[in-house]
């Protein structure tokens, strides 16, 4: 008997809206243990995936780049430095107040991999183990693109080893 997405998926999927606010997908982080979400409209239907590194991108300054001018007038060149400001600098309360009320739209990913539940695993594995280190888990859907499922890493971890012990 081959796994199919339907044995590995999590039925049970929280989602959030592309209406809602940063502020209500920082909720849904603090409150469970996932490091993103479906975004789905009225109709249920998939339309992103909003994860913690769409949200840590809004607290990392646009320009790293340093200006530091040497000589003096009129022969003032510049140098450039990269400069990677460390997490505590940042200043998150400006940059949450800033981007509190921004829709999900604004910040989710549109290009999101799926499968159905007729899947095979072994299209599912290319999914989460393939070149695209962003995929964690992958979002189940019907035919009309709604959200049935979801299938993390651990669920197909899990589903083996239950496979093994049976």
């Amino acid at each position: 008997m081959t796994l199919t997405a339907r044995d590995l998926m999590e039925p049970d999927v929280k989602t959030v809206s592309p209406d809602d606010d940063v502020t209500d997908v920082f909720k849904k982080f603090a409150r469970y243990e996932f490091s993103g979400f479906p975004v789905v409209d009225e109709a249920e239907r998939l339309v992103g995936v909003i994860t913690e590194s769409d949200l840590v991108d809004l607290f990392e300054p646009e320009d790293e780049t340093l200006w530091i001018p040497i000589g003096l007038p009129p022969f003032v060149d510049t140098l450039s430095y990269q400069v990677k400001r460390p997490w505590a600098d940042l200043d998150l309360g400006i940059d949450l107040i800033r981007n509190a009320d921004r829709p999900v739209s604004e910040v989710m990913s549109t290009d999101v991999a799926t499968v159905t539940p007729d899947t095979d695993v072994d299209t599912v594995l290319d999914l989460l183990v393939g070149d695209d280190p962003d995929i964690n888990r992958v979002p189940v859907v019907d035919d009309d693109e709604r959200v049935v499922g979801i299938i993390a890493r651990q669920d197909v971890v899990r589903a083996f080893r239950d496979r093994r012990l049976e």
